[in-house]
């Protein structure tokens, strides 16, 4: 005889005396509660003092953070899914205390009041978790990626086609003023030249078009011509004055993108058309410490090179003095970095290009280039390189070499006396004359050091935690998190939210250490 089945009874139509305690729905180590209590400790004050008193209330700035950092910290990245959860979820209720700020008060206070203000009380929760032990300031981690920025793909501006433009101008210009001094072949005065066919002042390109125009005035000219300079005289200025605003926007950098002018176009690893498209985004960098993230940075570069020493010195900004030892790939290791690092007493675990082909090629005892600069015999006193038969290669002079961040590199000259008839030439060099080598002597010596360190045993330690330290954090935000593309636009606010990532990520890895 089959069993009657017993139902678990539940009380939605029951009534209770005294309504159930949020708290009480709440466990113990839940993350929502490790947010509110670090959130508590920190000082906002900055924020604060932006409210103007008077008026109908405030939501307390406090509350609208913690609400923030649990959004992010629960992959809730748009304000009007924020201001869903507030009136749907238990633990968005007790954090928030019931209270109920609409999209718009939630995206103003992100977009608006946290502006600038961020990145300490970021600093301030670092500090906090430090004191706890959960990672350390001495020991840093360094490396990028680039995120999507939220701007149109297609809308792009690039500067070799502004370069392109102008050019294109001033060769038109150029081209119908030789026409006026056509026309004024046959006669005996000719009208004076116009001072500037420089493409670069919208009021100066006029003006050269209106001399051009009254110096065919009245006379029989091409069809074609007349309307070459009507056009030009309506669209030319207006176009140098638009091309000269997007150069300032975009800051020696090569694009940028017309809905996000502080957006730079990248290539993106997690292309999901598969085709290595650039698209505009941003040069997130990362310093981290047992996974936990000590410093974050945007970078509008595309390369990881320029950003190391700007870092550092946010670093050295938020806490108030620079790390022990800094790690970091082959991308940051040059003569600027490793100088920088070695001026402000920090021990440099930086790769450099080619150094793990390096390695290879010495374990492999087998070296593709055995007459490559760096290869040949130096005498240090004496300031002479020997070529591979033997022959003394003296300095005969050098010169200084500028990198795109404006740092000065002295790069020295050396040349063999007599090439003629040499057996190896052919091996040696493909020069016609006598060979010639240059040579960075800081930056083989840096790199000598940096070289001795990475092949120590605390170098490798160092190298093998990078790997899973930092890379680990990004693959967390990008696919954990599913953070692969920012909501707002404009560096100022980006910063703020890939800070309220960076903030959510930290306090997600405290809750599953409890």
């Amino acid at each position: 005889m089959k069993r009657k089945v017993a139902w678990k009874t539940n009380s939605q139509a029951q009534l209770s005396l005294l309504p159930p305690s949020y708290d009480d729905l709440v466990p113990e180590h839940h993350p929502v509660r490790i947010v509110n209590n670090i959130l508590d400790q920190i000082d906002i004050t900055s924020i604060e003092r932006t409210y103007k008193g008077g008026g109908t209330s405030s939501y307390h700035p406090r509350d609208l953070l913690k609400i923030l950092v649990y959004a992010y910290l629960r992959n809730l990245y748009s304000s009007r899914k924020i201001e869903q959860a507030l009136g749907e979820n238990v633990h968005f209720m007790w954090l928030s205390g019931c209270i109920r700020p609409d999209h718009n008060t939630i995206s103003n206070f992100r977009s608006g009041k946290l502006k600038g203000k961020f990145k300490k009380i970021f600093n301030q929760v670092v500090i906090l978790l430090a004191e706890q032990g959960y990672l350390s300031l001495k020991d840093i981690f360094v490396d990028g990626t680039k995120i999507e920025a939220n701007a149109n793909r297609y809308t792009f501006v690039w500067g070799k086609s502004i370069k392109t433009s102008r050019t294109r101008i001033e060769n038109q210009l150029k081209s119908l003023w030789r026409y006026v001094e056509t026309v004024y072949a046959e006669e005996e005065q000719m009208p004076n030249q116009p001072d500037n066919f420089k493409a670069i002042d919208p009021n100066e390109v006029s003006q050269t078009i209106d001399k051009i125009n009254k110096a065919l005035q009245g006379k029989d000219i091409d069809k074609k011509v007349r309307q070459k300079l009507n056009y030009a005289k309506k669209n030319w200025p207006k176009n140098i004055a638009k091309y000269n605003t997007y150069e300032q926007q975009m800051g020696g950098r090569n694009s940028m993108s017309k809905t996000d002018p502080d957006a730079t176009f990248m290539r993106m690893k997690e292309d999901h058309m598969l085709n290595g498209q650039l698209k505009p985004g941003y040069n997130l960098q990362a310093a981290t410490n047992n996974q936990f993230i000590a410093n974050y940075t945007l970078a509008r570069t595309t390369t990881d090179t320029t950003t190391l020493i700007g870092h550092t010195e946010d670093f050295i900004a938020g806490y108030g003095k620079p790390p022990e030892t800094l790690t970091a790939d082959a991308g940051y290791g040059s003569d600027e970095n490793y100088t920088y690092l070695e001026d402000n007493n920090i021990e440099a675990f930086v790769k450099y290009n080619y150094f793990h082909k390096e390695q290879l090629d010495e374990k492999r005892s087998k070296h593709k280039k055995p007459f490559a600069a760096n290869r040949l015999f130096y005498n240090n006193e004496t300031d002479t390189y020997y070529c591979p038969m033997g022959q003394s290669m003296e300095n005969i002079g050098s010169y200084v070499k500028k990198t795109a961040n404006g740092y000065q590199q002295k790069i020295n000259r050396y040349q063999a006396k007599n090439c003629t008839g040499c057996q190896l030439r052919s091996l040696c060099h493909k020069s016609q004359g006598n060979r010639i080598v240059e040579r960075n002597h800081k930056l083989v010596r840096l790199k000598a050091m940096a070289k001795q360190k990475l092949l120590s045993p605390e170098g490798i330690a160092h190298r093998k935690q990078r790997c899973w330290d930092v890379e680990a954090v990004f693959g967390n935000i990008k696919h954990n998190m599913n953070f692969r593309r920012f909501m707002l636009r404009g560096l100022d606010k980006v910063e703020t939210e890939i800070g309220l990532i960076a903030m959510a990520h930290n306090l997600k890895k405290v809750s599953l250490a409890m």
